[in-house]
């Protein structure tokens, strides 16, 4: 099993958007950066873990936890024109762009705020904390993902 962090606008797509999904499941799409893309099509498995993260928000962190519970496919909206997600390179025989279901698993009784994850030495090499990392998709490693777990 592998650890995820995925990360989302609360006003566009919340973990509560997801835990009220029907079956709490959704599928995860959008993305349009090369780096997330490959990770979800190449390394994203049923089963893996992945931290929520609301952002661009007044008070970005990890809101809660779902797991990827249908492996990559291709990604729809790249091929819809009236989506904002609409790539006119994108087509049946090469879609170019994939995205994954994900499923609500719970909620941590209170957001970790991102102040809080950079004020932890042991996250000191999250991806998430690096300067100029800006992918919505990113893995985590096993101790990040405890040690994370543990602050909550």
């Amino acid at each position: 099993m592998a650890y995820w962090l995925m990360k989302s606008e609360p006003d566009t797509f919340s973990l509560e958007d997801l835990r009220s999904r029907p079956n709490s499941t959704e599928h995860w799409d959008g993305v349009r950066n090369y780096q997330a893309r490959n990770m979800m099509r190449d390394q994203m498995k049923c089963g893996d873990k992945v931290f929520f993260y609301h952002s661009s928000c007044p008070v970005p962190g990890i809101a809660g936890i779902a797991k990827v519970v249908k492996e990559a496919y291709p990604d729809a909206s790249a091929q819809n024109p009236e989506s904002r997600y609409y790539d006119p390179k994108a087509s049946a025989d090469n879609p170019r762009w994939f995205m994954v279901d994900v499923k609500f698993e719970r909620k941590f009784k209170r957001l970790l705020p991102l102040a809080e994850l950079k004020a932890a030495p042991a996250l000191g090499s999250m991806a998430l904390l690096r300067k100029g990392n800006r992918l919505s998709i990113m893995a985590v490693s096993k101790d990040e993902w405890q040690q994370i777990l543990a602050m909550v």
